[in-house]
């Protein structure tokens, strides 16, 4: 069972993976029951959905509690690269991470991600599993229309070698 806004074991320096439904939001636990997030522009409902992740090149770095950027949606904590990378000193990581709130910083969906900036901080790795995922589904799904078109233009040719062979006798 995921944790509660109020029940979770959050230590500094974990990172906290937020779920959209459609795509996975993503931040730095600092203590005090606040993150720190790297996220793009948004109206001033808090309205934020994947278009608008899609349709920006800048981000903000911003301090909220957690409740506040987890709103309504599942989280839990998942320092995913742990088994691949040493984390860095926790106090490193929330240190590193409040001196970045308030910046600008370049955004892309593919490339500098909010996930790609918490593995930044708490690995000193920039890395994003959900863009690899996509890369790789993305790849299968190209791989099988590029079969399915092969085969196609396959049968095609087969079939007009054996209309020619059936019209010549």
């Amino acid at each position: 069972m995921a944790p509660t806004l109020f029940d979770h074991d959050a230590k500094p320096g974990d990172l906290i993976e937020i779920s959209h439904g459609m795509y996975e939001h993503w931040a730095v636990y600092i203590g005090g029951n606040e993150v720190v997030h790297l996220i793009p522009p948004h109206d001033d409902s808090g309205a934020l959905d994947l278009l608008t992740f899609l349709d920006t090149g800048k981000a903000q770095v911003r301090r909220q509690k957690l409740w506040e950027v987890v709103g309504c949606h599942s989280f839990q904590i998942n320092n995913l690269l742990d088994d691949e990378y040493e984390p860095r000193d926790r106090r490193v990581i929330v240190r590193e991470a409040c001196s970045m709130v308030g910046q600008e910083l370049p955004y892309c969906l593919a490339t500098r991600n909010c996930e790609h900036f918490v593995t930044e901080l708490r690995y000193g790795k920039s890395e994003s599993r959900q863009v690899k995922t996509a890369a790789v589904i993305g790849g299968i799904a190209t791989a099988g229309v590029a079969l399915a078109v092969l085969g196609a233009a396959l049968f095609s040719s087969l079939s007009k070698d054996d209309n020619k062979n059936r019209n010549h006798k």
